[in-house]
């Protein structure tokens, strides 16, 4: 998970960096996905030591959760563009649909993983 954790910040980077050259650089705030990229780079780095991924990895699956909630408003907006209401700022509401979905997938890939470490650490799961 930790190479997982390292993609997904490659791609909140190139999502925020994209983001604010398309708006011409006068919005700051589409460089949000970056910061939660350059945060989600530095747990995926610390996760790579084994005394810290599990700590790592519990604070990427945290912050991809209020991640999560705080863009999830931005798939309904992209549906409602696709219906042909245009929001007030359909660049924003793609950038967040986009990185909701990203964070989405990778809660549900740290849920999987979560499940099969404790499966494995359960009493009887070692062959003997």
């Amino acid at each position: 998970m930790p190479v997982v954790t390292i993609v997904l910040a490659a791609l909140l980077i190139v999502l925020g960096a994209a983001g604010y050259a398309a708006s011409g650089m006068a919005a700051p705030t589409a460089l949000i996905p970056a910061g939660f990229g350059i945060v989600f780079a530095a747990l995926g780095a610390a996760a790579r030591k084994e005394p810290l991924r599990k700590h790592a990895m519990h604070a990427a699956a945290a912050l991809a959760l209020i991640g999560f909630l705080a863009t999830a408003a931005g798939v309904i907006e992209v549906f409602a563009m696709l219906a042909g209401d245009a929001p007030e700022q359909p660049l924003a509401s793609s950038s967040k649909a986009v990185m909701a979905l990203a964070l989405a997938a990778f809660l549900v890939l740290c849920v999987r993983s979560f499940r099969a470490a404790r499966k494995a650490r359960a009493p009887g799961s070692q062959e003997q």
